[in-house]
């Protein structure tokens, strides 16, 4: 890439290309999240959500937890998984 092709993405004179951007999410926020949505899965007597947003919990619930430790992550996983069977079973 040429200084002019490069100088068109610079912020100032001297700016270098950035690096790819890393999100970290914060254990916390992640915690507090997972458990907004166990104790809607919990309070429910029978599936709370419609087929769509069943299937996007069941596929986004166990990325989520790959933001704690491991062990933290599966009894999350565990007792989400435990909730979805005790609702298709209603």
């Amino acid at each position: 890439m040429s200084k002019a092709q490069l100088d068109m993405f610079a912020v100032g004179e001297d700016a270098a290309p950035a690096g790819p951007v890393v999100y970290r999410a914060d254990p916390n926020d992640v915690r507090r999240k997972l458990d907004r949505i166990l104790a809607e899965a919990r309070a429910a007597a029978a599936m709370p959500w419609d087929r769509s947003t069943e299937r996007y919990w069941r596929t986004v619930f166990p990325q989520m937890t790959r933001w704690l430790p491991e062990e933290e992550a599966a009894r999350y996983r565990a007792a989400f998984e435990a909730e979805i069977e005790r609702l298709a079973a209603a």
